[in-house]
């Protein structure tokens, strides 16, 4: 039994604060690495893929959603929509969080 779960780099909660949902998705992949048994592949480097993975996905809907808004012609929607995609672009530069000491700290050991 896992006593206690990975946690989201520090830089991705502080980027997604706005977010809670995307921070529990980001909480579902490294759960599901942490529990699953050793294997050829270091845990931490499927933490990183995994992560990498889950970001990517937040970008391609937050694209998704700016051209969906686009087409809508609602102003207010395109805003918040630019916003997101921006944030998420962000977020999937593994250089925002790679450097995280947490993820190594329980992955690493």
């Amino acid at each position: 039994m896992i006593d206690q779960l990975p946690p989201v780099p520090a830089s991705l909660r502080r980027m997604l604060k706005e977010y809670p949902v995307h921070i529990d998705r980001l909480q579902e992949v490294l759960d599901a690495v942490a529990r699953e048994p050793a294997g050829a592949t270091p845990h931490f480097d499927l933490a990183i893929w995994a992560l990498e993975a889950r970001l990517d996905s937040f970008l391609i809907e937050a694209r998704e959603e700016l051209a969906a808004a686009r087409a809508s012609g609602d102003a207010e929607r395109v805003v918040r929509a630019v916003d997101i995609e921006r944030l998420m672009s962000q977020a999937a530069r593994k250089h925002v969080w790679h450097t995280d000491g947490a993820l190594w700290d329980y992955f690493g050991k």
